[in-house]
């Protein structure tokens, strides 16, 4: 075992609960998380508004590359799981496209999917670096990423293209050849398996938040709730909270996101804080809208690259689980979770949002124009998506080491800026990773810079 002696862990997130039970489990007692909030769960926590409906914060579902998140998952929430196949879709033209769009060239009318094809097939694949507008445009053609590449991403991200770099793409997008794509268009054959989340677990009351709930009730009184860190000493190794106390470490574990963190510091070369400027995140307003009418529809979740709707992501949250609804009665109630990314770059009227949304739920014909509504909630996650700019890495590469070199481990999805690992699973497999680290002096398996 390696002495690390006393260990201080910011957030009560996939990450920091994760990393407090993998040192209780190996008996390592001296430790303690610090929430900012009431409750945990970070991204992955859930809120019940005043009519009784359940809403997460995001799009969340439940899937898994790592052993030992399924360990924990199964473990913490026994058979309190429904498995649900995903029934995903692109809104086009006003027709529905399953997911992914590139793998379902013959649900498009006949001219744009000739147009598609012959995109694809003068694609040239360049296989150097290059920012994420070249790389849409060099792998699927010119019409594919016109018609929905471009366009969908520029509302995920709120960010242009040319700024973010390709380097995060591994299984997040599908990548399809020529041959497959004739094969789909000819047998009219549908590829709705593709990618790591074509099934997925939900629990099965409470949200996602649920997951981390159960796992936080274990760890007691060794999380310190409304204790938001507001400044850290790397020299004197103390973390002062924004109700005047403080707590020593030996070693601090913190997912709050990186350039925060940077600017508690009070004290790091000019570089690292420079670097931490050059990060760049987007927001996402996750608007609820709950409704006095049966559920009727089983897809999962649509996408909307189209500009006229204001948001990019609509969830069929009631059909995760009737008890998101309330009375856990999807024959009376249903609900769509919304979410609608902004920057500075790319403003928002929050305060027409909602609006804009029940009219945008209508107009893409999830809902019927009469349905009753009986609640409409609002979030806004500051901090939603860490954007993979060109510089990032660079940027990474400066914080990270200085930060370990002090003793301050930065992981998680907000920690670690890496969007590519800012999956639950991942976070909690970063949590776990660290805290063996810590103890044993075991690698971690996902890069931290």
């Amino acid at each position: 075992m390696v002495e690390v002696g006393r260990i201080v862990i910011i957030g009560g997130g996939p990450c920091g609960l994760a990393c407090a039970t993998e040192l209780a489990r190996q008996r390592h007692e001296d430790w303690l998380v610090c929430e900012r909030h009431e409750h945990p769960g970070g991204l992955a926590a859930s809120v019940v508004d005043e009519a009784g409906f359940t809403w997460d914060l995001g799009g969340h579902v439940v899937f898994s590359h790592f052993g030992e998140f399924d360990r924990l998952l199964d473990d913490v929430m026994g058979p309190d799981l429904v498995e649900r196949e995903r029934s995903s879709y692109i809104r086009f033209r006003n027709r529905w496209v399953p997911y992914p769009f590139q793998n379902h060239l013959h649900h498009l009318p006949a001219a744009v999917a000739f147009a598609c094809l012959l995109g694809l097939a003068r694609a040239d694949r360049r296989d150097d670096a290059r920012d994420y507008a070249a790389w849409l445009k060099s792998t699927f053609g010119e019409p594919l990423a016109e018609h929905f590449h471009r366009p969908y991403n520029r509302k995920v991200w709120a960010t242009e293209l040319e700024k973010m770099s390709s380097s995060w793409i591994a299984e997040r997008v599908s990548v399809i050849d020529l041959r497959a794509a004739l094969k789909s268009i000819v047998l009219r054959r549908d590829d709705r398996a593709w990618g790591p989340n074509s099934t997925f677990r939900f629990p099965r009351s409470g949200g996602t938040g649920e997951i981390y709930r159960r796992l936080a009730a274990r760890l007691g009184d060794r999380i310190a709730y409304r204790r938001e860190a507001v400044e850290v000493d790397p020299v004197g190794k103390r973390v002062r909270f924004s109700d005047g106390s403080d707590e020593e470490y030996d070693a601090l574990v913190s997912t709050m996101p990186l350039d925060t963190l940077v600017g508690a510091l009070t004290t790091c070369p000019s570089d690292v804080r420079a670097a931490a400027e050059r990060l760049r995140h987007n927001g996402v307003w996750v608007v609820g809208v709950g409704y006095a009418e049966p559920l009727r529809d089983d897809k999962s979740w649509v996408y909307f690259p189209d500009d006229s709707v204001p948001f990019y992501r609509a969830t069929n949250f009631a059909a995760y689980a009737a008890a998101n609804v309330p009375l856990a009665n999807t024959t009376r109630y249903s609900s769509y979770l919304t979410e609608t990314a902004y920057s500075p770059a790319r403003p928002l009227d929050a305060a027409a949002l909602p609006g804009r949304v029940c009219s945008g739920l209508v107009d893409v014909e999830l809902v019927a124009p009469q349905a009753r509504i009986a609640s409409v909630h609002a979030i806004d996650v500051e901090y939603a998506y860490p954007i993979p700019t060109n510089d990032r890495d660079a940027a990474l590469a400066v914080i990270q080491p200085w930060l370990m070199a002090q003793g301050i481990y930065s992981r998680g999805r907000f920690g670690s800026w890496r969007y590519e690992n800012g999956n639950m699973d991942h976070a909690t497999k970063m949590g776990i990773d660290l805290a063996r680290r810590l103890t044993e002096g075991r690698p971690e398996s996902l890069r931290a810079a």
